[in-house]
């Protein structure tokens, strides 16, 4: 195996390290959460919006300066 490595060791790395991709991988799809639906009509340009989880509620509140 590469770098003196044995092999019992390689698949328990190469386990590891698909098992952190695929869990990454959901934590993303889940924050973002892309809408997957397919419109019957494509939408026009400019029309299809992507927001982030929450973004709406902090855009909107009130903000008051201290002076």
């Amino acid at each position: 195996m590469p770098a003196g490595v044995s092999w019992p060791s390689y698949v328990k790395m190469v386990a590891a390290s698909l098992l952190a991709m695929f869990a990454g991988a959901q934590v993303v799809h889940r924050y973002y959460r892309p809408d997957l639906t397919i419109p019957e009509i494509p939408p026009k340009p400019g029309e299809l919006r992507t927001e982030l989880l929450g973004l709406k509620e902090r855009q909107h509140k009130p903000q008051t300066s201290q002076q």
